[in-house]
């Protein structure tokens, strides 16, 4: 069994740039059937790519949607990051957004919602850092493990850029490097 599986995990987080849609198309079908379990990506897009939650709609039977202010974060949910806000987790679980300043050129940063995410969730919270061309997600994955979470970062030999998944493996202790088609069973086995 994974190591961190004792603590109920409530929350999965999925950051990715340059590269990663292909692999979130690929992940999330694969894992809706977990129960009691909650997503929110942050994806470095542009605001004309509004089409996000209706593409993954197509392709999962949960709920997926443009995080809102205030927004309480629930279970068999996929949250989106909308372009051009920071998404931050507020203590009581809840979805704040925020026009601050860009963090490594982008806004939503990938690193702003994990380091809010690993003060809330701490040990309940899986992360995952997929394709990407910056440095953004490695500090927030630091915060998450520091927390207790559990960090998985996508093979950065399958990655369509990888930059942003090796730079996270030199510079973060993570629990797992896989490629995306393997990401699913382990999170199966770390959910109760």
């Amino acid at each position: 069994m994974a190591q961190g599986s004792i603590i109920k995990k409530e929350l999965l987080l999925i950051g990715g740039s340059a590269g990663s849609l292909e692999a979130i198309l690929q992940l999330l079908p694969a894992i809706q059937n977990e129960k009691g379990l909650a997503i929110v990506l942050v994806l470095h897009r542009r605001n004309s790519e509004s089409l996000l939650p209706n593409l993954l709609s197509e392709k999962i039977a949960w709920p997926v949607k443009e995080a809102e202010e205030k927004e309480t974060i629930l279970a068999g949910t996929v949250y989106i990051a909308p372009a051009d806000y920071h998404l931050l987790i507020e203590n009581d679980k809840t979805i704040s957004l925020d026009y601050s300043e860009k963090v490594h050129y982008s806004r939503p940063s990938i690193d702003v919602t994990f380091e809010s995410a690993a003060e809330v969730y701490g040990e309940s919270l899986i992360a995952i850092l997929l394709s990407g061309a910056n440095q953004d997600g490695s500090v927030g994955l630091k915060k998450i493990k520091e927390a207790g979470g559990y960090v998985i970062v996508q093979d950065p030999t399958e990655a369509v850029v990888s930059y942003m998944p090796q730079y996270a493996i030199d510079h973060v202790r993570v629990d797992a490097v896989l490629p995306v088609a393997k990401m699913p069973a382990l999170i199966h086995e770390l959910l109760p």
